[in-house]
């Protein structure tokens, strides 16, 4: 089975595609869609609290055609944060879940999550630290949620999640570490959270392949014009699967967007 997850930064940005970057997004959609996945992930969506407009949803399953599609959107504040999926196999249900997570996070659109017959499949947008890390606490309270709301699924039965974590969890999963030890993303709490997470067991199956290789990343900061091309990046988007299912793991690689900046696709290939 293939999966493929995305921080897309703004479905409207992508359908309208009038902007070059739009365009290199439209693009990558195209490819995605072409590669016919089982089901596309995908994170900040940015859509309205109402949903998919009419154009929007024409778009997506003409790209998608017989595909299933699940929305999650922020009612706290429209047209921010969202999470989104695209089966291509109905499932047995979906789940828009409150984790109990401090603030407006619960009605931000976060998480969905499908269960199928052997497994459940899930994406998650988690909330940035902020400038000045002015929601790092928060941002912990919502990593304990979150990881509590796995186990949970976990206990029942296999977990494929996937998403924008919002963290590099080692010094090798972004280009300047020394330079930002204290920068979202990358400071102790939010790594050891992350540990945490694998502790109670689940795998990042990217490094679990790739043990100690370097300059693997899936995000580039926009702001900065040569950071795509220095592959000056972060490795912020994770496919994790519980340890019962790791073995059955294939492939888990991220998805080249040529000169497109901000986050790429990431892919899992899975034998389930």
């Amino acid at each position: 089975m293939k999966f493929i997850s995305w921080n897309i930064d703004s479905i409207n940005a992508a359908v309208e595609h009038k902007s070059a970057r739009g365009e290199m997004t439209w693009d990558v959609l195209n490819k995605i869609a072409a590669a016919k996945p089982d089901a596309l992930a995908i994170q900040e969506t940015k859509l309205k609290a109402t949903g998919l407009t009419k154009k929007q949803e024409e778009a997506l399953k003409e790209l998608f055609p017989g595909y299933f599609i699940y929305t999650n959107s922020s009612t706290a504040r429209s047209g921010y944060s969202g999470t989104m999926f695209i089966a291509k196999e109905e499932p047995i249900s979906v789940d828009y879940p409150e984790i109990g997570a401090p603030g407006d996070m619960d009605q931000e659109g976060r998480i969905i999550t499908l269960e199928y017959p052997k497994y459940y499949l899930s994406t998650v947008y988690t909330p940035n630290s902020g400038g000045e890390l002015a929601r790092l606490e928060d941002r912990g309270s919502w990593d304990d949620a979150y990881r509590k709301y796995i186990d949970g699924l976990n206990e029942k039965k296999p977990v494929i999640f996937s998403g924008d974590l919002n963290v590099a969890h080692e010094e090798i999963d972004l280009k300047h570490p020394s330079a930002n030890h204290h920068s979202a993303g990358f400071t102790d709490q939010e790594r050891e959270k992350f540990g945490n997470l694998l502790e109670a067991g689940y795998v990042d199956t990217l490094r679990a392949l790739n043990p100690g290789k370097p300059d693997i990343y899936s995000w580039w900061a926009q702001r900065s014009k040569t950071s795509k091309i220095n592959n000056s990046g972060w490795r912020i988007d994770y496919y994790l699967v519980s340890k019962s299912i790791a073995d059955k793991v294939e492939a888990s690689t991220v998805v080249d967007t040529g000169a497109r900046q901000d986050h790429a696709p990431i892919e899992l290939d899975i034998n389930l």
